[in-house]
């Protein structure tokens, strides 16, 4: 199927119990996810990936579709993590009676959170990319944050990084290239880390009825 995941999309195989509300900029996991395990139960419904540059939206569209799915399916769980809301997200989690995976952002749960946490120290000055940031880095960084008109800025941006960190979910020499010309294009070192959909995977896998019910 088509994807926008910088505008959100919904996605349905047909027989959905539960409901996924997902950050777009994980669409494209969540889909082969669902598609190598065959879990027709999950409806999802992404909101869109550009609201991490307005992070405020994030709680209040999450509510809005808990809203819309209670009562159509037995569970909601929510794949974002705290993602700048300053804890306003888990508030409305509360409020409205729904989980969300576990772990400030996407970089921990794809690394695995437990792990992310020991690398801390090591990574303070990293950035990290995953293989849809690395898909989008022209758009949403090079473009987005204006370096392409005002390339002085990449300097004051970055000058607390000393290194980029590709989190890769699938193996592609591609994206691997394209990750290595975005950390040139930044000046900073580069990593390569193949962590392959870390929590996420977990997380939908324990969020199946069976494990949820039984």
């Amino acid at each position: 199927m088509d994807i926008n995941p910088s505008e959100g999309f919904d996605f349905k195989k047909g027989r959905g119990s539960v409901l996924l509300i997902a950050c777009g900029a994980l669409g494209r996991e969540i889909i082969a996810l669902i598609e190598a395990n065959n879990w027709q139960h999950f409806d999802v419904t992404c909101l869109p990936a550009k609201w991490h540059n307005t992070p405020d939206k994030i709680p209040g569209g999450v509510r809005e579709k808990i809203r819309e799915g209670k009562g159509r399916y037995d569970k909601i769980f929510v794949l974002y993590g705290d993602c700048g809301t300053g804890g306003h997200l888990d508030t409305v989690l509360e409020e409205e009676g729904a989980e969300r995976i576990g772990g400030p952002h996407c970089y921990s749960f794809f690394t695995g959170n437990e792990l992310f946490e020991q690398r801390h120290d090591d990574d303070m000055t990293a950035f990290f990319l995953t293989d849809y940031l690395v898909r989008q880095f022209d758009k949403l960084i090079w473009e987005g944050l204006g370096m392409d008109r005002h390339p002085e800025l990449r300097d004051i941006y970055f000058a607390n990084y000393t290194k980029v960190i590709y989190l890769a979910q699938i193996e592609d020499p591609a994206l691997e290239r394209q990750a290595l010309a975005a950390a040139d294009k930044l000046g900073l070192a580069y990593e390569f880390r193949k962590t392959g959909f870390g929590d996420l995977e977990s997380f939908m896998q324990e969020s199946s009825p069976e494990k949820v019910m039984g």
